[in-house]
């Protein structure tokens, strides 16, 4: 029986050990990555935006592939930027995300599922204006490259959709001026550290 004990104790070290070297920590590289978003205006145009300050974190449980990988994002909501100062300044009050309240956008995954290819299901808690919901997003994996430094970076393409009034986000705003549905656009790119 303490033989079996041994064994069996000895298999799942040397399991964790080999979990560890092959597990992977990865942050984002600022200068080639961005967090957008884009709602219809009134019905008929497109108004986009982007958060000018974001940090991510991605650990990736295989050195193979991003299956099972964490991805954790903080964006700060003071630096959305839609390209017009009064409109900036409106999205920051209590109208929208209530930047003085609620300074963080977050999301940080639950799953990553390989769906095929290059194509990922994500799916996490995004915490919005005081609200966490669960939501899923798709990630194309663009691939790896080695940057100037010789550091490994891979690139992922990451969209999806969302409610505005599933977070209270410009509650008062009628839908026939801006629109429910927000559609996310990420592209990042992460450095292995």
């Amino acid at each position: 029986m303490k033989k079996s004990t041994y064994l069996f104790l000895l298999i799942a070290l040397v399991a964790f050990s080999f979990k560890m070297i092959s597990s992977a920590s990865w942050g984002i590289d600022s200068a080639h990555s961005r967090l957008g978003f884009k709602v219809v205006h009134m019905g008929i145009s497109d108004a986009n935006g982007s958060f000018d300050k974001v940090s991510c974190n991605v650990t990736t449980a295989n050195d193979k592939d991003f299956t099972d990988a964490t991805f954790d994002l903080v964006a700060d909501a003071n630096t959305i930027n839609t390209g017009l100062e009064a409109r900036d300044n409106h999205l920051r009050s209590e109208d929208f995300f209530a930047v003085s309240q609620h300074p963080n956008i977050a999301f940080k995954s639950t799953s990553c599922k390989k769906i095929k290819g290059k194509k990922y299901l994500l799916t996490g808690n995004l915490s919005m204006h005081g609200v966490t919901k669960e939501v899923v997003l798709t990630a194309i994996h663009n691939g790896y490259a080695k940057n100037r430094a010789g550091l490994d970076v891979a690139g992922f393409k990451i969209t999806g959709k969302i409610n505005r009034s599933d977070f209270s986000i410009g509650k008062d705003m009628p839908v026939a001026v801006v629109a429910d549905e927000i559609q996310l656009e990420a592209d990042l790119e992460v450095v292995k550290n």
